[in-house]
């Protein structure tokens, strides 16, 4: 598969982390503004790694947005594709530090608001990406979906962050029909067991959310379980693990991003689904100890 560039779509946001670790945010006394997202922090590490990406966005048009704009131009990414909203505020989500994962509460607005992607931008790309949190709110759920079907009809593979979260989407949702919609595209699908846990309403264990996982047809399914390493399964192959190597854990923030965007820089060199998976792995033991 020859690379052109990944093409993401979704949220690039501020994220306000707090300085201290903390196991909830009631226990946070200062914050530090950093510029986040998933299909943001996705984009960033994927430049990192060499695989040049395109972030497909809305933020709005204030001191947070330069932030953002500052850090992905300094990054190498192109942000022809992000909109700026005059009549709208950047998304701001306020982050517990943690070495698990993070309590946090968020303040949304321009992310909600994505416009079409141009079809020459899905046509010119060699992977379309996007997020349970890009997806969870209309206007832009509508815009991600024609996109990424759209993207499936030129022969394009999909890729899929599903790191759902109630409080994102509402308590009376459609996730399940939008989930279930874009299995049909076969997608490469990164879930974590508190994803999955989050997803069923159950309290799962590995070895239960592989079984509901298996329900799904992907080209890839990776259940990503912290310091317990990852459950990887494609059409071919039954689930197989992989362990994490012990790091000293700085910071969780962006783990999984930088995790997936090592098996999609992978992938995009025709490695092996073992080889895709190592190099996730080494990417986010990276990112955990604040080497990347």
């Amino acid at each position: 598969m020859q690379s052109s560039f990944v093409l993401a779509i979704g949220e690039a946001l501020i994220d306000a982390v707090s300085t201290e670790f903390v196991d909830d945010l009631s226990a946070a006394r200062q914050l530090e503004i950093k510029p986040g997202g998933s299909p943001a922090n996705f984009c960033r590490f994927l430049q990192r790694l060499g695989t040049p990406a395109k972030l497909v966005a809305a933020i709005g048009e204030d001191g947070f947005s330069t932030i953002i704009l500052d850090d992905m131009q300094s990054k190498g990414i192109d942000t022809k594709y992000i909109q700026v909203m005059k009549e709208r505020a950047t998304t701001l989500i306020v982050v517990g530090k943690s070495k698990g994962t993070p309590d946090f509460s968020a303040y949304r607005d321009a992310d909600m608001h994505i416009g079409m992607v141009d079809d020459q931008l899905i046509n010119d790309c060699s992977i379309i990406h996007s997020t349970a949190f890009a997806l969870s709110k209309l206007p832009a759920r509508e815009n991600i979906l024609r996109a990424m079907h759209k993207a499936k009809g030129m022969g394009k593979m999909t890729s899929i962050d599903w790191n759902y979260a109630e409080k994102i989407w509402g308590k009376h949702n459609n996730a399940n029909t939008v989930f279930q919609q874009l299995t049909e595209l076969l997608p490469l699908l990164k879930f974590s067991l508190d994803d999955a846990s989050r997803f069923t309403g159950r309290d799962l264990d590995a070895k239960s959310a592989m079984e509901w996982l298996s329900q799904f047809n992907t080209s890839v399914t990776c259940l990503t379980c912290g310091a317990d390493g990852v459950w990887f399964r494609n059409q071919n192959m039954d689930w197989q693990h992989a362990s994490a190597p012990p790091v000293e854990v700085r910071d969780s923030t962006g783990a999984g991003d930088s995790f997936w965007a090592g098996f999609i820089h992978a992938y995009l060199k025709n490695a092996s689904i073992n080889e895709c998976i190592n190099n996730a792995i080494s990417t986010a033991a990276k990112r955990l100890q604040g080497q990347l």
